[in-house]
């Protein structure tokens, strides 16, 4: 199972975003969660309130998430990272079943 966390601007984009990847069935799970962050950009240290989707899938689905939110994202340079997680082989076979 791999892990996927994407930032958003605010809840709604991350709804649509977690929708789309839920209905293209490239991810299982969404979890969204409101944030603050601060960050640099264009030389600046800035701050905001953000949501992030934390989101299951496998590792094969990666390179279509990343195409589709960089197509429905509004930032210039929407940040999506994955890593694998070790989960129970419950929660395994679900993503698999679910992910066909």
């Amino acid at each position: 199972m791999f892990a996927v966390y994407i930032t958003c601007k605010d809840k709604k984009e991350a709804r649509k975003i977690a929708k789309l990847l839920l209905e293209k069935k490239l991810i299982v799970c969404a979890n969204l969660f409101p944030i603050e962050s601060h960050f640099w950009w264009h030389g600046k240290l800035e701050e905001a309130a953000e949501y992030a989707i934390l989101a299951k899938t496998k590792d094969s689905l990666l390179d279509a998430i990343k195409e589709l939110v960089h197509h429905a994202h509004s930032y210039e340079v929407p940040v999506i990272t994955a890593w694998k997680e070790l989960s129970n082989s419950a929660a395994e076979k679900w993503l698999e079943s679910e992910l066909r």
